[in-house]
């Protein structure tokens, strides 16, 4: 099966260093997050591993040791559904650390029960996209102090599910949670866009990225017959290892450093859907977003 898996993957390697640079992960805990915190400590890089369960975060913050053998890897709390946690955070980052050359904005949750978030935000828009657009912001000028530096923003094919209801964002007048997931993954490729518009010319590059259709616990709230379709499809999915690739790609890959607002895919720069281009949807996209959150962000 392995080998099913590896047919259509385009394989990418690099020996790129990351010493002195400091690198936030959020939800770097489990799957994805995790694979990309050990392989950037590998790099050298110091890792913060930005987590809601601080007894998962711990466990997972020594395997990344033992594995890399990079001492310097921390952990912090950050629940993206409480904005608190995240001024919080921010406040603890912007105080201690000196430096953030690589945000990696890769926690997420997928196609759950109708909830809200602590600001009564829908769930999945409130913690994959309004979360880490609060985060990003309150870190904003510490990353362009950083320059060069890089933020990647976790995305998916997913986000052709979704359009953006600007007068129903919070999915009140009706909810499914596949197309307020496949919203919620359309505003982080429009959020990178708006992003790379305005870092224009600061050493600041912004990159969405695809890591393909794998198993790791975002798959926790699939209906019974989702599941069952999930199974069948496994022999073609990735294991969390093949799906951080493209998030470490953007992270270190030299040749991308005069890329930026793009999307992409196993490696590679790929199309996202039309409604994913869309400049004007977008602002509004980054207004509407600033308003939900009280803040100011020209």
């Amino acid at each position: 099966m392995s080998s099913i898996r590896n047919i259509f993957r385009r394989q990418w390697s690099s020996n790129a260093r990351l010493d002195g640079k400091t690198v936030i992960i959020t939800g770097a805990n489990t799957g994805i997050g995790k694979e990309t915190a050990k392989d950037l400590a590998k790099r050298g890089a110091r890792i913060i591993m930005a987590c809601r369960d601080m007894g998962r975060a711990e466990s997972a913050q020594k395997e990344v040791v033992e594995d890399s053998k990079n001492q310097n890897i921390v952990v912090r709390k950050l629940d993206l559904a409480d904005t608190k946690s995240i001024i919080e955070f921010a406040e603890v980052i912007n105080k201690e650390e000196e430096q953030v050359n690589i945000l990696i904005n890769n926690a997420g949750i997928m196609m759950c029960p109708f909830s809200k978030t602590v600001d009564g935000f829908e769930m999945q828009f409130g913690v994959n996209h309004l979360g880490h657009f609060l985060l990003t912001h309150l870190l904003f000028d510490l990353i362009k102090k950083s320059a060069p530096a890089r933020i990647i923003n976790l995305s998916s094919m997913a986000h052709a599910w979704g359009t953006i209801k600007l007068d129903d964002i919070n999915s009140e007048k009706g909810y499914s949670d596949k197309k307020a997931y496949g919203q919620s993954k359309l505003a982080n490729i429009l959020c990178t866009r708006s992003l790379a518009q305005r870092l224009q010319g600061t050493g600041v590059t912004v990159y969405a990225v695809h890591p393909g259709v794998v198993q790791t616990e975002l798959w926790r709230h699939l209906s019974a017959p989702l599941k069952a379709t999930f199974a069948v499809m496994k022999p073609f999915t990735k294991t969390s290892v093949q799906g951080a690739q493209t998030s470490i790609y953007c992270a270190v890959a030299p040749e991308l450093e005069n890329e930026t607002g793009q999307y992409y895919s196993d490696c590679a720069q790929a199309n996202p859907s039309t409604a994913a281009k869309d400049d004007v949807m977008a602002q509004k996209l980054w207004e509407l977003s600033c308003q939900m959150l009280g803040i100011t962000w020209d």
